[in-house]
């Protein structure tokens, strides 16, 4: 009697438990790793060579320091506090809240002055702040 030799099955790798591995390897990775904000960013400020806005008959400037006192329209104000910046734009103001505001910093002002400004100016309802800068000096 001739037995025939039995067909040797087709080898076939199976992909799929390797895949779900590197699946589950990746998605660990990426819920391990911390990324980290560079902290010593070297960064280099903006030069404006805009036109100058038309004065307006009634603004407010509020200029800060180097060492973060407050000035509204040219008066000093004689503590650093929020609430004495506030009381003296609202009285600058008149409770009007549509004339321009305009921000002047010294460039080494602390950026902490120049935001309380900003969040005082923006609690109080003004809309259009500006930041005054300078033309830079031709080399």
């Amino acid at each position: 009697m001739k037995f025939r030799r039995p067909a040797p099955d087709p080898l076939e790798i199976n992909l799929t438990p390797l895949i779900d591995c590197l699946l589950f390897l990746i998605i660990f990775f990426m819920l391990s790793t911390t990324f980290t904000k560079a902290s010593k960013l070297q960064i280099s400020l903006p030069e404006a060579k805009g036109d100058v806005a038309p004065a307006s008959a009634h603004n407010i400037e509020v200029s800060v320091s180097a060492s973060g006192v407050y000035a509204v329209n040219g008066q000093v104000l004689a503590s650093k506090q929020a609430t004495s910046l506030r009381s003296a734009i609202e009285k600058a103001s008149e409770g009007r809240r549509d004339v321009p505001f305009m921000i002047s910093a010294d460039g080494n002002t602390p950026h902490q002055a120049v935001v309380t400004v900003m969040d005082v100016a923006g609690q109080m309802g003004f809309q259009g702040l500006s930041i005054s800068t300078r033309q830079p000096e031709d080399k």
